[in-house]
């Protein structure tokens, strides 16, 4: 089984230029140190002028011995698929690392731990508390006698990536890795060429690694609807067939970017397409809409494996916010005229589609867009659902619009496709009234950890400025 890292792991330094993964064994470590350029160091050192350079610190823990076979659904018995999640330390990653451990994958998460940096930097917090990511493990380890399996390192150091793969071997890498707020992507220049340089060039060194190294490997991807905006016209599911001059052909379907965020997701979209046409990668973009909720079956299991929430104006999401909103006794902040309207899923549908799509892996050389989403609210139907559900639980729940800090349409047309996850076999959890009884109590029962000062939007698209900036308020 994997041994954990702890506190009470034996560590060896290295000065070597190159770093190395190590087996080991009764819970020793093995640590590489190299100087770095990733994106993120550089952003982190912003902050600290002085120093031209920083110690990138490579963690792993690897496998002595391999789980027993599993049954699938049909009876049969298999080994276990190898999966790597990176970004596993993630809002959705975490969920998805031991949603598929406990359905009998053998997994790996790789991290840089650079979210918990954020929070620090923008002096944010989760309103859950959370532990940190070797406790998380070993806590899931001690309750299920499943490992996971621990890669601390930036994926846009080509070296780290590459020697992880090598090392795990996976069939199937997860990707959640990315920056992945609009509104952090526009807080100033220094968080934009972040955004887009840690973004587009991670899943660039995740396509050559799988090239090099995993060549049948199949990549899920995490996309976002936002990729597609909020055209007058139907949403697909990646491709549109259209007919001009009296030609016809399928193409991918236009992509309207509405942040420095969404555009690093379309680069990543056009990227992951053309390595798929080139070099034969099988790859399935999940196109996710906003995510709502904390809890699944396995982060339920332990206080310690409670995810993270966040409510602030920089990462929280909709509804997530709204919540919080609510419990404080804060009128809910509808952006403009509150129209605008997405499609939402439960955190427990997006582990459902990750597995799906890993259970039903694309071909070789085939780019498959799935749009990842259950229904579609606006901003207004989301507040008015909060404000009844508030009530039944004697909240007293109000409404005020505010200026829309982005730059988007705030009423429009709005109907995406998404039937390709539902034909494999997707069981949606819908938004019920006992889901946001649950949400709003979790919310209670946390509020004494709200900082009301993130609550209302600071970043704005219009004055995004050059002048790096350390806090949000």
């Amino acid at each position: 089984m994997a041994q954990l890292l702890s506190s009470s792991c034996s560590v060896t330094l290295s000065s070597r230029n190159k770093p190395y993964l190590k087996s080991f064994d009764h819970g020793s470590a093995s640590f590489s140190c190299k100087n770095s350029t990733s994106p993120f160091r550089r952003l982190f050192l912003q902050e600290n002028k002085p120093r031209k350079s920083s110690v990138v610190v490579h963690a792993t823990s690897v496998s002595t011995s391999r789980e027993a076979p599993v049954q699938t659904s049909s009876g049969d018995p298999f080994k276990p698929k190898r999966v790597i999640v990176i970004g596993g330390d993630g809002y959705c990653g975490w969920a998805t690392a031991l949603h598929l451990s406990n359905k009998g994958y053998e997994v790996a998460i790789v991290d840089s731990l650079v979210r918990r940096l954020f929070d620090h930097q923008l002096g944010l917090d989760s309103l859950t508390p959370i532990s940190s990511i070797q406790n998380r493990i070993q806590r899931w380890k001690s309750l299920t006698g499943k490992s996971i399996e621990l890669y601390i390192g930036d994926i846009c150091d080509f070296e780290f990536l590459s020697e992880t793969i090598q090392s795990y071997e996976p069939d199937a890498v997860v990707h959640f890795g990315e920056q992945r707020s609009a509104p952090y992507s526009m807080i100033d220049r220094s968080r934009a060429v972040f955004t887009q340089q840690n973004n587009v060039i991670g899943t660039l060194n995740v396509l050559f690694a799988i090239k090099e190294f995993r060549e049948q490997c199949h990549l899920v991807k995490l996309g976002t609807m936002g990729e597609y905006g909020t055209p007058n016209i139907d949403i697909e599911e990646g491709f549109i067939t259209v007919t001009h001059n009296g030609r016809t052909d399928t193409l991918p379907y236009p992509k309207q970017a509405s942040s420095f965020y969404h555009l690093s997701k379309v680069h990543d979209s056009h990227n992951i397409a053309f390595t798929c046409k080139a070099w034969g990668i099988r790859a399935t973009d999940l196109n996710q809409g906003v995510v709502y909720g904390v809890t699944t079956d396995e982060t339920a299991m332990h206080e310690e494996l409670v995810n993270r929430f966040d409510y602030d104006g920089v990462f929280g999401t909709a509804l997530n916010r709204f919540c919080v909103q609510a419990a404080v006794g804060h009128p809910l902040t509808v952006y403009g005229k509150g129209g605008q309207t997405r499609g939402y899923l439960d955190i427990r549908d997006t582990v459902q589609c990750v597995e799906l799509a890993i259970a039903n892996p694309a071909n070789a050389g085939e780019f498959r867009v799935f749009n990842q989403f259950t229904e579609q609210f606006s901003v207004n139907q989301l507040a008015s659902l909060i404000t009844n559900a508030g009530e039944k639980l004697g909240l007293d729940v109000k409404s005020i619009s505010v200026p829309n800090p982005r730059v988007e349409a705030e009423e429009h047309y709005y109907n995406a496709k998404h039937t390709k996850l539902v034909e494999l076999g997707l069981k949606p959890h819908l938004l019920s009234d006992s889901l946001l009884d649950s949400l709003l109590n979790f919310a209670v029962q946390y509020k004494d950890r709200v900082d009301t000062k993130q609550i209302m939007p600071s970043v704005s698209w219009r004055k995004v400025g050059v002048k790096t900036k350390t806090v949000t308020n």
